[in-house]
């Protein structure tokens, strides 16, 4: 028998959970098809959120004019045999797996098919398009991000799949488990109901259900509280200086054995909530998370524990993630920002205007407008006082001004 995540594969975009933004009904993926002007896109989104699905009920709407590719394995010759066909055909579909590992050579091979629209391509990673995939198939692609599936999509998925195949009653808690322990992947999840519908209805139990899936509890306590709750209050715990709160929370975590899922939310914390206050904690929780991740559980929860506690003992200052955040707030609001021409390369080259370099004056600096005209008077990064590295920053700027 085929396993049951194949067998209840989406077909339609009602199947699919947590995307009503792009499939359900005033989703803009099915309006597209709706009007049969589908345009090329990029999907992504963490693994098992419904990427795949999406883009084969797409193609069934295009059922002799698709084609799929993986990037990661197929070659650019069986590129070119799409392309031919897409010579002989209207409204040619292709769906390219893994789009983030696709070759420069082969992407440069795509890009006039695409923008003449001889192809329209679906791309599917789970990769930030912005930083994964190159500019020039971004520029000719919609990007749409799937939302993380939630607990509560899970648990609906589950009872749905229990009532559809006819299997045998389960208890909410036993699916709430499995919505957590999965971590809410749809894919993971169905084929952990599939493992606990194999016990006898009287041996349904959640302590025979953890058993059988043979994977540690996140630590889920009468109110229902989940993986991702306990690691917000770690994040917290750290940033209110509580190294007792931090330690206990990473215990809680590590019940996951996911070390690399920990690691990461480390390392943002050093430059989002310490940065400037302690310069050095980044380096050094770098060190201390990809030491973990070489020697594995048990060992790992030491680094671990170092870099929770050296993030929580150190100076706060969130300074530098509120600059780009401002700054890029701006980028939305503004259009129009010329570059000054006195530090632009091309105009410098024409002789019209002279550039300062500041290490032929005084202390290093040369007073210069290096903002746009629309922000020239802006400030974005304002140093706080929270730790004696920023407030030497401080004094060193004010110094400047004058």
């Amino acid at each position: 028998m085929k396993p049951l995540a194949f067998r209840i594969r989406p077909k339609t975009f009602e199947d699919i959970v947590g995307q009503d933004h792009l499939v359900g009904p005033k989703g803009v993926i099915r309006k597209m098809l709706d009007s049969n002007q589908l345009c090329s896109m990029i999907l992504y989104g963490p693994a098992g959120c419904g990427k795949t699905s999406i883009a084969e009920i797409i193609a069934s709407h295009y059922a002799l004019n698709s084609f799929n590719y993986n990037a990661s394995c197929d070659n650019k010759a069986k590129l070119k045999e799409i392309a031919e066909a897409a010579r002989l055909y209207e409204n040619i579909i292709l769906i390219i797996d893994e789009i983030h590992r696709m070759k420069k050579d082969v992407q440069d091979f795509l890009l006039p098919f695409v923008e003449s629209g001889a192809l329209t391509i679906v791309g599917l990673t789970t990769e930030n398009p912005y930083r994964a995939i190159n500019p020039a198939i971004r520029s000719r692609t919609h990007i749409y991000r799937l939302n993380e599936i939630t607990k509560a999509d899970i648990i609906h998925l589950l009872k749905k799949t229990i009532e559809a195949e006819k299997m045998k009653p389960i208890t909410d808690d036993i699916l709430e488990y499995i919505a957590v322990v999965s971590s809410c992947e749809v894919r993971s999840s169905l084929n952990m109901l599939e493992i606990a519908n194999m016990l006898d209805a009287e041996e349904l139990t959640l302590e025979n259900v953890k058993a059988l899936i043979g994977k540690k509890s996140f630590a889920i306590d009468e109110e229902g509280e989940n993986y991702y709750d306990i690691a917000s209050a770690m994040i917290k715990s750290i940033r209110g200086s509580d190294p007792n709160a931090a330690v206990h929370y990473l215990a809680r975590l590590l019940q996951s054995e996911d070390i690399e899922f920990i690691a990461r939310r480390l390392m943002i914390l050093a430059y989002e909530d310490v940065g400037l206050g302690n310069p050095n904690v980044g380096p050094r929780v770098y060190a201390a998370c990809h030491t973990a991740l070489e020697v594995g559980l048990p060992e790992a929860r030491i680094p671990l524990s170092y870099a929770a506690i050296d993030l929580a003992t150190s100076p706060k200052s969130n300074s530098t993630y509120m600059a780009i955040n401002e700054a890029t707030a701006d980028l939305e609001n503004l259009t129009s920002m010329q570059i000054p021409p006195h530090i632009l390369n091309k105009e410098l080259k024409s002789g019209k205007y002279t550039y300062q370099y500041p290490h032929d004056f005084e202390n290093g600096y040369a007073k210069q407008q290096y903002l746009p005209d629309e922000l020239k008077d802006k400030e974005y990064y304002i140093p706080k006082n929270t730790g004696s590295y920023e407030r030497g920053v401080k004094e060193y700027l004010e110094k400047l001004k004058k």
